[in-house]
């Protein structure tokens, strides 16, 4: 996607040789305020740009564990070190299905293989991971096109489509394009007249900060709303589908999304708005039945507390606003049972929220 008028992915190699060869991504923690770019060079700074969230979103968490498994080869490719970096890795978030996913495949890969081959093999895979992940969310903004496109027919061409999204499911939280925001990209392109609502998204306002900030870049019309406003525009006829993204899904269709996307699913139930939830295969984990057995990933209090903004003055401040001596709990996500999913929006179509459905998209991952 651009930014400005550059073209830009969430994370890449540098062109360095292959024994010094460094990664770069943006710095997610200073938009929309400042575009960084940061680079990695060791294993634990992509721990830290995981845990710290210099990276967000499923898919980009993957793609950068991927890379961080790359990294941790270029100084030290033994068995030892490959292990230490899978479990260090493995920490720093425990959401985020693709995380395990793809250090599972990096390490399924690099381990049969003599020291002196994973250098190379482990860039190249991350590099594969990463042109997959683009591939997989250019095809789910395909197959949520047509989504949109019935929703324009269906209210006669009259008005633009509205879309609410909740965090941030965009092509900051993958390699490109995004998977909520994908199909949004791609009906934008053909022409059809659309507007986002946009939740904020407490307590880090990923929607406000990211989702906000990269429509903007990319000239999609938007609007900005507070996390509790979403339920009353639904009631007065402003929303005609909602589109989310998840960071794990059952194999029953239950979906694991930032926290606030349960109450988003109630209301667009109660007001007949169609819930989609976009998501690559590798976020689907195959090994649950039942949302409630997903870790749900408790943050610092001080995301609650604590609220970072642009001063008049043009400087990036951090302030408190909740009184001093008051405790927060900061529950980082939500799960919305398969029952108020409308359907799911993958890489390989569109289905109903079972696990049947699933099965059917997903024949071979499913039998484990």
């Amino acid at each position: 996607m651009k930014v400005g008028s550059e073209h830009f992915r969430t994370i890449w190699e540098t062109s360095d040789a292959l024994e010094t060869r460094a990664v770069e991504i943006i710095d997610q923690t200073r938009l929309p305020f400042r575009f960084d770019i940061v680079r990695m060079e060791t294993v634990a700074e992509a721990v830290h740009a995981i845990m710290d969230m210099l990276v967000r979103g499923a898919p980009l968490i993957g793609a950068t564990a991927a890379y961080g498994m790359a990294l941790a080869m270029r100084n030290d490719t033994s068995d030892e070190n490959l292990g230490d970096a899978y479990v260090n890795l493995l920490a720093a978030r425990p959401t985020a299905v693709n995380l395990r996913w793809a250090l599972d495949d990096m390490k399924n890969i690099l381990m049969p293989l003599e020291p002196h081959q994973r250098l190379k093999a482990a860039f190249a895979r991350a590099a594969e991971i990463c042109d997959e992940d683009a591939a997989q969310c250019s095809a789910i903004g395909d197959h949520g096109l047509e989504l949109i496109r019935g929703a324009y027919e269906k209210c006669g061409r009259s008005r633009p489509v509205n879309i609410l999204t909740h965090c941030n499911a965009g092509w900051l939280a993958t390699v490109d394009w995004g998977t909520a925001t994908a199909p949004i990209y791609k009906a934008f392109a053909a022409g059809i007249p659309l507007h986002v609502w946009v939740d904020e998204t407490r307590p880090r306002n990923q929607g406000a900060s990211l989702t906000a900030w990269e429509l903007g870049q990319n000239g999609v019309p938007h609007t900005v709303i507070v996390d509790n406003a979403g339920g009353h525009l639904m009631q007065h006829g402003k929303v005609d589908m909602c589109i989310v993204g998840t960071d794990r899904t059952t194999r029953t269709g239950d979906v694991c999304n930032k926290i606030g996307t349960y109450l988003k699913a109630l209301a667009a139930s109660d007001n007949s708005v169609p819930f989609y939830v976009a998501l690559p295969g590798t976020t689907i984990d195959w090994s649950l039945r039942n949302g409630k057995d997903i870790p749900i990933e408790e943050r610092a209090e001080t995301e609650v507390t604590e609220i970072s903004g642009l001063t008049r003055g043009g400087d990036i401040e951090t302030i408190r606003i909740v009184a001093s001596g008051s405790n927060a709990l900061n529950p980082a996500f939500d799960v919305t049972p398969a029952e108020y999913v409308t359907a799911l929006i993958t890489e390989r179509g569109v289905c109903e929220a079972s696990e049947i459905a699933l099965a059917a998209l997903y024949p071979k991952e499913s039998k484990i």
